[in-house]
């Protein structure tokens, strides 16, 4: 058995799914220290004790060790079991939280897994059952994982804050994974999607379809976005509607954008006008990154891509990805906004987490800004501005205090209303202007930390063809993953 001195260490709570579901494929313990340390309510979350609660049913011989106050964290993976599992999942983050790991785990399992889970369906943070549905479950059959057991479904819809909702997720297994080359994404051949609306007038979700095609009606005409409106026991425990959007190309690649209401009793009620037009805004702003993979499933597009086969006689893995962010001559810049107490609503791509800290002191993640709470500042400045620059906060309780490079001159601070600052700063203080989302590039590093392997990063310009924003192509040869927990027939 491994010792905790042989397993990889890590300080924070960012990035815990990444570290736990790499941790399992890999086999190697993780141990992860001051979770939330400085924070008033220190240590997991109940979303996070949840997902490790989940990790635990889907694996045999797993051990973890979680201190008294929650801070630290020894995970030591068992084997991949599968099998018939149920799960209840918090209701602070929605079955897609849970989704987007399992899609990682499930091909790799000794057992086939078939899995109901139950909570949030669909909320303002996580990507939604239906997108990962019309955007994922694709992705994967072009890694060889199909058959006819491989099926998400929504049997509940469940809504914040409330939850009710229910979902059935089943995947077959297999040994290996084949090399893919998604190098052109084609051009955009029809559009379809979803409106749905749960505890409020039916009529919503037509208003929703109305207003969306007022707007893509411009561009395509093979559109069709259907209405789902459950009822009764099906409806979940609380109010709401949405859409989510998927563009479909010649190549088979599949590109979402999705939006839905706030929960109730949390802030301005959502015309459904409003939201149908922003989401179609949504989708062409994707269209426009382009890319072989849409932004949401890109961290699974590569790690599929680590797992697959060192195979001289076979090509490596080659992908191209969007590049969502903003540059100009003097390389990226970024837009932060900090503020306390105020909770900004999670419209496209902020929805993807940036920084997985959770609760109320959420860190989401935009292709041109980035929006956390005060709380959480001074550990996002330790964990990515060390390089050049004197970035530094107070604590949130002392009130506010200019960061020392907005006094040197490093940064330009606005006070806004008194309660909310915003900071400008250029690139070297975060990324290079090479990368695309900095969420990926920690995976990249968390791949080469677990698997040994690195990419190829390419740089494709957008060029004279004006196909949109620029690219990044990552190619890779595979690890040779072998799942030798497949049950032999």
């Amino acid at each position: 058995m491994a010792t905790q001195a042989h397993s990889l260490s890590y300080v924070g709570c960012n990035f815990l799914r990444q570290r736990l579901v790499l941790s399992t494929l890999s086999g190697r313990p993780v141990k992860i220290r001051k979770i939330r340390a400085r924070d008033d309510n220190p240590g997991l979350r109940d979303f996070e004790a949840s997902f490790i609660r989940l990790l635990d049913k889907i694996t045999n011989g797993s051990r973890i060790e979680i201190n008294q106050t929650g801070t630290t964290l020894y995970y030591q993976p068992g084997l991949l079991y599968g099998g018939s599992v149920e799960h209840d999942c918090s209701v602070l983050r929605s079955i897609g939280y849970y989704l987007e790991s399992l899609l990682c785990l499930a091909p790799f399992m000794k057992h086939p897994l078939r899995i109901v889970l139950r909570g949030v369906t669909n909320d303002q943070v996580d990507p939604s059952v239906d997108v990962l549905r019309a955007t994922a479950l694709p992705l994967l059959k072009q890694f060889g994982i199909d058959g006819e057991s491989f099926e998400l479904k929504i049997v509940r819809r469940g809504m914040p804050p409330g939850g009710g909702g229910e979902v059935f997720f089943s995947c077959p297994v297999r040994k290996v994974l084949k090399p893919i080359h998604l190098i052109d994404p084609g051009k955009i051949k029809r559009i379809r999607g979803m409106a749905y609306s749960v505890r409020v007038s039916p009529q919503m979700a037509n208003r929703i379809v109305d207003s969306a095609r007022s707007i893509l009606n411009k561009f395509i005409p093979d559109i069709y976005i259907y209405t789902d409106h459950m009822k009764g026991v099906n409806s979940g425990k609380s109010p709401g509607f949405g859409l989510s959007l998927v563009a479909e190309t010649t190549n088979g690649t599949f590109l979402s954008a999705e939006l839905a209401s706030n929960p109730q009793g949390q802030g301005a009620a959502v015309l459904p006008e409003d939201l149908g037009r922003n989401c179609a805004k949504l989708l062409l702003e994707e269209i426009y990154r382009g890319g072989c993979v849409d932004s949401t499933n890109q961290s699974l597009a590569l790690l599929l891509m680590t797992l697959g086969q060192q195979d001289v006689s076979k090509p490596h893995s080659a992908v191209q990805f969007n590049l969502p962010i903003a540059r100009n001559d003097k390389g990226v810049v970024l837009h932060i906004a900090i503020t306390m107490n105020i909770c900004f609503p999670a419209t496209g791509d902020m929805r993807r987490m940036g920084l997985e800290v959770g609760g109320h002191s959420e860190t989401y993640l935009n292709p041109v800004s980035y929006t956390v709470f005060l709380r959480q500042a001074e550990e996002l400045a330790e964990h990515y501005i060390k390089r050049g620059s004197d970035f530094a906060f107070s604590n949130y309780s002392k009130g506010y205090k200019y960061p020392k490079a907005a006094r040197s001159g490093k940064l330009k601070a606005w006070v806004l209303g008194g309660r909310r600052i915003s900071f400008k700063l250029n690139y070297y203080s975060f990324i290079p202007p090479s990368f695309f989302f900095f969420f990926r590039i920690e995976f990249l590093r968390h791949l080469k930390s677990f698997f040994q392997i690195m990419f190829k990063i390419e740089t494709k310009p957008c060029g004279e063809e004006l196909k949109g924003g620029d690219k990044v192509l990552l190619t890779c040869v595979g690890i040779g993953f072998s799942n030798l927990s497949k049950t032999l027939k």
